[in-house]
């Protein structure tokens, strides 16, 4: 089966967000202190739309959305983006297909941002790998609170590091 990496489309905001709720019931994440009770969570075009905020799906050749993830300001904060809802089917994992989305996100975080900040659950021990591979490093003290409470396992990377 052939994959495309695209930016989000209107069109895209129910799929993205069915991909993220399959995902958070697959890790017993479905509850308040997750991206489960963001409000605006099928609004993605609309919030990564602008300048230093984008999204990116991965779709099959039928246009059915696998994965996605986002780049976005994180607030209050002077030059740190945050990685956003970096969930991808299990159908697609192990293909390399993560890392090519991983790549294009902090690819484009690099023209706004000085460091990329994420949050996760404990219990994706797959995902804390992921990221380590790419370049995270843990911290134990969040940056800024965000809504994501539960999420209490945090990383950080300097964007500048890599040539």
């Amino acid at each position: 089966m052939n994959y495309t990496i695209r930016e989000i489309q209107q069109k895209d905001n129910r799929q993205v967000e069915n991909v993220i709720r399959a995902c958070l019931i697959e890790f017993g994440a479905n509850h308040e202190g997750t991206a489960w009770a963001d409000p605006d969570l099928c609004r993605f075009f609309e919030i990564y739309n602008t300048v230093g905020n984008k999204y990116w799906i991965i779709e099959d050749e039928n246009g059915t959305i696998l994965g996605g993830v986002g780049i976005g300001n994180l607030e209050g904060t002077d030059k740190i983006c945050e990685l956003q809802k970096m969930y991808c089917l299990p159908e697609i994992r192990g293909t390399g297909l993560s890392h090519k989305l991983m790549d294009i996100a902090l690819n484009y975080a690099k023209q706004y941002y000085k460091k990329c900040y994420l949050e996760t659950l404990p219990n994706m021990i797959a995902a804390q790998k992921f990221y380590e591979k790419h370049g995270f490093i843990r911290i134990y003290e969040p940056v800024i609170k965000t809504e994501h409470f539960a999420c209490d396992v945090l990383y950080i990377k300097d964007l500048y590091k890599e040539k």
